[in-house]
């Protein structure tokens, strides 16, 4: 056996090895570090949007207008439906899935989810004077497969401006408005929905 120690180019190789090594490793670490960055900044949700979580996290929203109930929900495909009110429930009953109307009301529901709390403003006074003392609609949103909502928002009048609409979350303690043409798009929606025949339930087959 030789007792020679290393040579100084053996021991130069090794030391630029384990530095190449140490960092591809610290480069592999903060790769993974600005991924993680990265992905919790594009799940952030917007704190002005009116809607907490994003559309594809929502399985039903039910908008109460003019006495009815208008109930629009997903498929077990994922696909929206409306879901017309019909007393009482039948278990033999199903509905229809339309893909093209399905793709209408989810384009309608983006748009919702896509409405921002603008101007934010006390209840001092009360409600009244937003029109939120008799709301002409309650939005109710539900996360999929949850049977408690997860946001209940009430409809109230037109701002002084045309262009804003005044509403309130239930529970919160002020009112906030958001674009006016948002409410107009839903009850667009009630009114396509309606007119379709789409909420008719059928019979499921024997």
């Amino acid at each position: 056996m030789s007792d020679r120690k290393p040579s100084r180019r053996l021991i130069a190789v090794w030391v630029v090895l384990a530095v190449l090594v140490g960092g591809i490793a610290a480069i592999e670490v903060a790769d993974r570090a600005n991924m993680k960055a990265e992905d919790a900044a594009a799940s952030a949700r917007d704190p002005r949007l009116l809607v907490p979580v994003p559309l594809d996290e929502v399985g039903i929203i039910e908008l109460a207008h003019a006495g009815a109930m208008h109930r629009f929900e997903r498929d077990a495909a994922g696909l929206w439906f409306y879901h017309g009110v019909h007393a009482p429930a039948d278990p033999t009953h199903a509905h229809r899935t339309d893909p093209a109307f399905a793709e209408r009301i989810e384009k309608a529901l983006e748009g919702f989810d896509r409405a921002r709390m603008e101007r934010t403003l006390p209840i001092d006074e009360g409600v009244q004077k937003y029109g939120l003392a008799t709301p002409q609609m309650v939005i109710l949103v539900y996360r999929a497969k949850e049977i408690q909502p997860l946001l209940q928002v009430a409809v109230g009048d037109i701002a002084p401006d045309t262009y804003s609409r005044y509403v309130m979350v239930v529970g919160g303690n002020s009112v906030v408005t958001i674009a006016n043409y948002q409410i107009d798009n839903l009850l667009g929606l009630i009114k396509a929905a309606t007119e379709s025949g789409q909420g008719q339930a059928v019979a499921k087959p024997g």
